[in-house]
């Protein structure tokens, strides 16, 4: 992806995904990120860089596009993500939520948090239609008009303990299924934690 094109609006996603002993799986993942609907490589979208932490079974995928695209790119990745991972049978040391865990989007260049908040609230929802027992919580410039910060949000969902999500009413979508667990969204104007990987 060319950065020295005038007017180039780019914004990043930080996909957290509970997957990170299965190497194909979140190779895969990453793929799809990069994909259009007929295959073909997206120009506008790059994968950044994966970390993956075998203990944790976790693994951070950065997507950079432009603002336009990113929304797309993350949902195939999350559709790639739901149907390779199965929370019934995930194990590691941290306290995940769900098969795509966390979605934060953050601006780069030529982009507010405002539009990344549409991007993300837009995002949920394909969520929501495309994948069944999806649940999304929202925080941070994606939870209008609330905008409740993560520190808050973690406490009202018990992010640090692993327990039966069945009771949480979501932002949107049903109660947390198991097989998928719990997806939440953010949109942040923190290029300071967006780096932070």
């Amino acid at each position: 992806m060319s950065s020295c094109r005038v007017g180039l609006r780019l914004a990043a996603c930080l996909l957290n995904i509970s997957e990170a002993r299965k190497k194909y799986v979140v190779e895969n993942i990453a793929k799809a990120a990069l994909l259009e609907r007929n295959g073909q490589r997206h120009p506008e979208v790059s994968v950044l860089n994966i970390f993956s932490d075998p203990e944790y079974n976790r693994s951070v995928i950065t997507i950079a596009a432009s603002i336009d695209e990113l929304g797309n790119s993350v949902l195939a990745a999350c559709l790639e993500a739901f149907q390779s991972i199965d929370m019934e049978i995930q194990e590691g040391i941290h306290p995940c939520l769900g098969a795509v865990d966390l979605i934060p989007i953050y601006p780069l260049s030529g982009v507010g948090v405002e539009e990344c908040g549409a991007v993300a609230r837009s995002l949920a929802e394909n969520l929501i239609r495309s994948v069944p027992g999806c649940s999304v919580f929202l925080f941070g410039e994606a939870d209008l008009p609330e905008k409740r910060p993560l520190v808050q949000r973690r406490k009202q969902l018990g992010w640090f303990t692993r327990r039966d999500f069945s009771s949480l009413t979501p932002d949107l979508g049903p109660a947390p299924a198991r097989r998928c667990g719990l997806t939440v969204l953010e949109a942040g104007g923190s290029r300071s934690r967006c780096c932070r990987v």
